[in-house]
């Protein structure tokens, strides 16, 4: 397994693409906390994949994958702020792994290169959400995340299940 930074003009290889649907609706599909729940909307998936890698391919944004030697299995992104006075941390953002190829470290591998590309890019934290209810909290301090706050009832999963929503952050430096 390996981290790959994908280069912006890269983002429009379809076997990339294809393989970041598969991957995206499967984890859904596996109950993964990645912005929809199961069964996955499989064209919404898409449009939402769309508008991520149109912000990579203009730069705004980065993609760190994971490859395994045949296709590509995990990935997540480095999303900028909008304001000036942010520009010194990114949010990571659809961070997964296909559920074939989870365990064994490919989470952390993940995120490890996640967090080299953010220092190469010079940053000083990096921020992540998580929906409760997934012990996710423990996995994310493993990595130097530490808690920093909540919101209550932020996440919707069906008409009569709300999730807090976790926010977590490291420091690069």
């Amino acid at each position: 397994m390996e981290y790959v930074l994908i280069a912006p003009d890269a983002v429009s290889d379809p076997g990339l693409r294809a393989d970041l649907l598969d991957t995206w609706v499967a984890v859904t599909d596996a109950g993964g906390s990645v912005g929809f729940t199961a069964p996955a909307p499989v064209n919404r998936v898409a449009e939402t994949l769309e508008l991520a890698l149109e912000r990579v391919a203009a730069g705004t944004d980065l993609l760190g994958v994971l490859h395994n030697g045949e296709r590509y299995v995990g990935m997540g992104l480095l999303v900028a702020n909008s304001g000036l006075l942010s520009t010194h941390w990114r949010t990571v953002l659809r961070v997964m792994v296909h559920p074939k190829y989870q365990g064994g470290g490919s989470g952390r591998l993940l995120m490890d290169g996640l967090r080299r590309s953010a220092v190469e890019l010079g940053l000083e934290q990096l921020m992540l959400t998580i929906r409760d209810g997934n012990t996710l909290e423990g996995f994310y301090q493993k990595l130097g995340y530490r808690i920093v706050g909540s919101h209550p009832r932020a996440v919707r999963v069906a008409p009569d299940d709300y999730r807090d929503e976790i926010m977590l952050v490291t420091d690069l430096r």
